[in-house]
């Protein structure tokens, strides 16, 4: 299954920066294994060492934060958009 992954500039050295590019995977955790074939070092940017997502980065399958889906078992059907969001904070 082929998806768009949309990449954010701060990991975009991993991606030769590219902003979006191609991965195969049925689920986010297939994906971004491709990812890591694809763009070593990428991977460790988005997961922790526990195999989980990293607290400030989000993942979107299309409009939903997998977080609140499957975690990264969440299915990724061919042609989807998966966008790799950084958190940002601020304010007063």
């Amino acid at each position: 299954m082929s998806v768009s992954v949309r990449v954010p500039t701060i990991l975009r050295t991993y991606t030769k920066d590219e902003a979006e590019v191609s991965a195969e995977g049925e689920t986010v955790q297939a994906v971004l294994s491709d990812l890591e074939a694809k763009y070593p070092g990428i991977k460790a940017r988005i997961v922790d060492d526990a195999g989980k997502i990293r607290r400030f980065v989000n993942v979107y399958v299309g409009d939903e934060d997998v977080r609140f889906a499957q975690g990264l078992d969440t299915p990724t059907a061919s042609g989807t958009q998966v966008s790799i969001i950084p958190a940002v904070a601020g304010g007063c």
